[in-house]
């Protein structure tokens, strides 16, 4: 599968956008991924932000890689991006499997028709900046500690110096990923899970954290892909859900020795 790409927002022209889809580890499940990209057309968004981890785990990660360089307007380094360029560190031997081969995917994806895409995408992985700041808005994978690496969970709102410091870093709100469990945190002290909130909250003048969930794993015992709508001019934000077909990927996954079967087995409850 090849995407021409399309075309980039460019710096400084962000005063013009309003409405954005935020998508975030989609790990190579290219099913979550055009299910997703098909819901955001009906959004009315002007722009697309990846918040990290387009491959790694899943089955499809050159196709997925192309349709973010073709769909998204700006993207973030996630670990595992960062894992396919780099030697992996502090990765557990299932993820580590599934990073090599996604490895060998990515150098033998330039046969043939895909030939020029080959040194575009890896020029593409190479160039991710590890977090994008915009006024009160910053954007991550991880934490606005550590942009990458950090994993915030929601019982992490029970260590209020880690929490402090985290805001601490924090302008107004912070979007990320990385944890596949979608929410939002505030500054008092709460994490808010979507179906707590009506999947949608207001932002006003407490800061928050925003984890904005998986396209391609989510691990909230909900199957369902997910990402967030940011309204820019109503001050809000609305957590989607979209069904795809896992069975697919998780079938897809079943077949290829290097990806353990538990990465295709828990897409279908949501672990």
């Amino acid at each position: 599968m090849t995407v021409l790409p399309a075309a980039k927002f460019e710096p400084g022209t962000q005063g013009n956008i309003v409405r954005r889809a935020l998508i975030s580890d989609i790990h190579a499940n290219l099913e979550a991924l055009t299910a997703v990209l098909a819901h955001i057309e009906g959004q009315t968004v002007e722009q697309i932000i990846c918040l990290g981890d387009i491959i790694g785990y899943g089955p499809d990660p050159a196709a997925c890689l192309d349709l973010v360089i073709a769909k998204a307007d700006i993207t973030i380094l996630g670990n595992h991006d960062q894992a396919a360029l780099f030697d992996p560190a502090g990765f557990n031997p299932v993820a580590l499997r599934a990073i090599f081969w996604t490895r060998e995917q990515l150098e033998n994806a330039g046969e043939g028709k895909d030939h020029e895409f080959l040194d575009r995408r890896w020029d593409f992985l190479g160039e991710l900046p590890k977090r994008h700041d915009e006024g009160d808005f910053l954007f991550v994978h991880g934490s606005p500690r550590d942009p990458t690496n950090e994993y915030v969970f929601p019982e992490h709102i029970y260590d209020r110096d880690r929490m402090a410091n985290l805001f601490q870093r924090v302008q107004r709100y912070c979007f990320q990923g990385h944890t596949h469990i979608p929410g939002v945190f505030t500054e008092g002290g709460s994490f808010l899970p979507p179906d707590e909130i009506n999947y949608n909250h207001k932002l006003g003048e407490e800061k928050l954290m925003v984890n904005v969930g998986s396209v391609g794993q989510p691990r909230d015992e909900d199957p369902r892909a997910c990402y967030v709508v940011l309204d820019q001019d109503k001050m809000e934000i609305t957590f989607h859900r979209v069904d795809y077909d896992a069975q697919t990927t998780r079938k897809k996954i079943l077949g290829i020795p290097d990806l353990d079967n538990m990465l295709g087995e828990r897409l279908i409850n949501g672990r």
